[in-house]
């Protein structure tokens, strides 16, 4: 007996825990769809059309009673065949079932109601609850769907993976065991599909327990291309889906002239949803082993670390000259960040190493970068308050270096725990707070600025610059603590013409507190306790001028700042720890107070004058350029008069007329970037100091240059000019494979600094880089080279070999 729909018949069902004939599952309608689908009620119940056609318009607590139950499946079909005989159901023509988040399509399905099971043939594609979708020619099922048999198998999963197979079993609906398998990773649609994927693995047998969430594979090879290059009698992997699971992690290769063949073994312990540990063990045929773990735990608030390392060095002498030459050799560091609340967090950064080298020379440790400044942190915010309490160490990284003419040479090595180190400070709070007041005060805009800064140094950090007889201290010894204070006030009014005039104010008062001081620093004050003020008024004026055109406009616009107070008080009898870089440029031309911290503050009357002027088009290209200059009208000029450090004389405001700076920057929109900012000597207009950088795409080429002039210092020890050129670049020769290289080249001293080539590879499921590179920045007489090779395996892991030599 057969029925034929005119029109696709929608069935939902439930399986049934009462048995039906023979023992099996019954599948009973609970929707019916004119003639046809009443037939399919009829062949489905096992009943006749009129009971089907009675039930229909006479019960209707059929369907009621059946929505009732617990698991429905819903069917698609354009034709339904029942064989009374054979107590089979077919169905056929764009087949579609849906049931306990199961989808399965086919040209055929049969549903053998004696023995239970549902097999579907012609281009079988199933998705799954967890989203793996199953193709094949003929697939074979359990009536709930957990077993199942199929032929020429091919799984694809959420996370881009890939399963082939010439036969696969799924028992208990949880195991798939897959005979003669492939396992790889997909991108995208390939032009040629029967090439092999660029990496896969081969075995005679994949298990995947989806319970344990793990693939096992026997008997297996790992191919690239297609062609075999490692056997792997047995491999154990979790499966994609699995983002933290205890093993062992794919083990990275390194060499180096002074540590030797080495291999970093890591091993990661899952210890908890929420942390875990990873150690690795570092044979090195030189140095012996080395050894290094890292805890991260993740909390509601936030997150912390603690990592470490250390090694016995069997061989110290290959690093003697540096501070490296000792046998016992680590560091350990701790991170972490909490919050407290929406506007408040807290932190730390700590790092504590037996040298400075260390974490340079071992650069495999899971310590991160080799970082100087240690920290702990508090730090609150809103839209118009900020508060931040902080804690400072410093280590020194690197060797320190004397200028010996046109070359760079160490100088005498000094221990952890004597004079290098002794002169970095433990500083001990730094306190900022910052309010900006939401009512106008006198209509304008009133903000306040506090800082509290304390530190303490065991040594006096002196230097003697070539040519004179006077020492300049970066740092002198003993305790030194300070409390700063500012108040500002502006604003600003625009007149019919569109000239824009803004006064301003600020009043500023610092209490110095000195103890212990260095006896043998004459220029430093002798009184404990030393306090300073400096209240400043000033007025700036903008007269912008819009001159439009088609397709855009332009903007010329003139500024002038004048700004009236007294001299600066105690200047070189104070320290001055937080004020030593003062860059005057384009950026700082209008600061009311140019130094880069409170230990100094700005004293005298003073002009600052500019020109802007701005190209703008309708498309986003635009060009800005700005000149303009300082001028020193009243008082004693506080860049002039030098302090304990002695810097002030080369920042380009010591005279009446300050040097000419200037800036450009231009974005064509086209991918071509520009900027530059350049000081200008005041009488010839000679480059004192000169930045400019570039950034450019084009098709296949992505590339930078950056170039810097620094006119010689000599009051900081700085004799000769820095002249340098910085280039990288990289060229995609293809889709996926890219050419990269970068130069640093010394201009005043005619040499290269850096140079490296690499070559890369990165796809969706496959990344490779080899590069070569050369470092003689430590010195002139000797040049680093590395070789650094990449490999990464998508849903395996990422590996990585390292040569170093000298």
């Amino acid at each position: 007996m057969s029925c034929n729909s005119r029109s696709d018949v929608a069935l939902t069902g439930r399986r049934s825990d009462a048995p039906a004939g023979a023992g099996s599952s019954r599948l009973r309608a609970s929707l019916m769809l004119g003639a046809s689908g009443l037939c399919l009620a009829v062949l489905l119940a096992g009943g006749t059309l009129d009971a089907a056609r009675a039930q229909s318009g006479l019960n209707p607590n059929l369907v009621q009673n059946i929505a009732a139950e617990d698991e429905q499946l819903l069917l698609e079909a354009a034709q339904v065949t029942y064989d009374f005989d054979r107590d089979v159901i077919v169905a056929s023509g764009r087949v579609q079932v849906y049931y306990a988040g199961y989808t399965l399509d086919a040209d055929q399905l049969v549903f053998d109601r004696g023995v239970g099971t549902l097999t579907a043939r012609g281009n079988v594609v199933m998705v799954e609850p967890g989203g793996n979708v199953v193709q094949s020619r003929e697939l074979t099922l359990s009536e709930d769907f957990a077993e199942g048999f199929a032929n020429a198998l091919q799984i694809d999963t959420p996370e881009r993976t890939r399963f082939l197979a010439e036969k696969a079993t799924r028992t208990q609906g949880n195991t798939t065991t897959i005979e003669n398998g492939l396992y790889t990773v997909y991108t995208r649609e390939t032009p040629h599909p029967e090439k092999p994927p660029l990496w896969r693995i081969r075995a005679a047998k994949i298990i995947h327990d989806q319970q344990e969430q793990m693939i096992y594979y026997e008997d297996a090879s790992f191919e690239f291309f297609g062609q075999p290059i490692a056997y792997l009698p047995y491999l154990s992997m979790p499966d994609p889906t699995v983002k933290r699971k205890s093993g062992f992690l794919i083990p990275s290769g390194v060499f180096n002239d002074k540590l030797g063949y080495g291999v970093t073994l890591p091993y990661y312990w899952a210890l908890d949803p929420h942390y875990d540990l990873t150690t690795s063990l570092t044979p090195l045929s030189k140095q012996g082993v080395l050894g290094s773990a890292q805890f991260r735990h993740r909390l509601a608030n936030g997150q912390y670390t603690f990592s470490g390392a250390g090694i016995f060095q069997g061989r110290p002498g290959e690093f003697v000259g540096t501070s490296g030459d000792t046998r016992w050799r680590g560091a350990i560091n701790t991170t972490g960040t909490f919050s407290l609340s929406p506007n408040w967090e807290y932190g730390w950064d700590i790092t504590v190493k037996s040298d400075r080298r260390v974490l340079s020379d071992y650069d495999m440790t899971m310590l991160g970068n080799d970082n100087e400044t240690s920290e702990i942190y508090l730090e609150g915010s809103t839209d118009r308050n900020g508060l931040s309490v902080r804690a400072y160490s410093f280590s020194l990284s690197q060797e320190d270096y004397v200028s010996t003419g046109n070359n760079a040479t160490p100088a005498l090595f000094s221990s952890v725990g004597s004079s290098l180190q002794d002169k970095q400070p433990f500083v001990m709070p730094v306190i900022d707070y910052d309010h900006v007041f939401e009512d106008p005060i006198f209509g304008g805009e009133f903000s306040t600025t506090a800082n509290f800064t304390s530190l303490t140094r065991a040594e006096t950090d002196a230097f003697r610059p070539t040519g004179t007889t006077t020492d300049r201290f970066r740092g002198i010894d003993g305790t030194f603590s300070r409390l700063s204070g500012e108040a500002n006030w502006r604003r600003s009014f625009i007149d019919p013409l569109g000239q824009v005039f803004t006064p301003f104010a600020y009043a500023r008062g610092d209490l110095f507190f000195i103890a212990s001081a260095d006896n043998d620093v004459g220029a430093l004050t002798s009184d404990s306790f030393v306090g300073r003020a400096m209240p400043a008024a000033g007025l700036e004026y903008r007269y912008p001028w819009l001159v439009g055109f088609t397709g855009g406009n332009q903007i010329i616009e003139p500024i002038a700042q004048v700004i009236v107070r007294p001299d600066e008080a105690s200047i070189g009898e104070l320290p001055n720890e937080d004020a030593q870089s003062i860059v005057f440029d384009s950026t700082t031309l209008f600061d009311w107070d140019k130094f880069s911290g409170f230990d100094r503050a700005e004293g005298g009357s003073r002009v600052n004058t500019g020109l802007r002027y701005k190209l703008q088009f309708d498309n986003g290209q635009y060009l800005s350029a700005l000149i303009g200059r300082s001028y020193h009208i009243a008082g004693e000029n506080s860049y002039t008069t030098t302090d304990i450090l002695g810097s002030t004389q080369d920042s380009g405001l010591a005279t009446g007329q300050s040097d000419y700076v200037t800036s450009m920057y231009m974005d064509t929109q086209y991918g071509v970037r520009f900027g530059a900012q350049a000081r200008l000597d005041d009488e010839d207009f000679r480059v004192r100091r000169l930045q400019a950088q570039a950034a450019a795409t084009y098709g296949p080429v992505v590339s930078s240059v950056a170039y810097a002039f620094l006119g010689a210092q000599p009051n900081l020890g700085i004799n000769d000019p820095r002249e340098e050129i910085v280039g990288s670049t990289s060229l995609r020769l293809e889709e996926n494979w890219r050419i990269f290289g970068h130069l640093r080249y010394d201009l005043e001293n005619k040499d290269i600094v850096q140079n490296g080539i690499g070559l890369g590879y990165d796809d969706e499921g496959f990344s490779m880089s080899v590069s070569y590179g050369e470092d003689r920045s430590d010195s002139s007489e000797q040049t680093d080279r590395t070789i650094y090779l990449r490999l990464g395996l998508r849903t395996i892991g990422n590996t990585q070999f390292s040569s170093g030599t000298n």
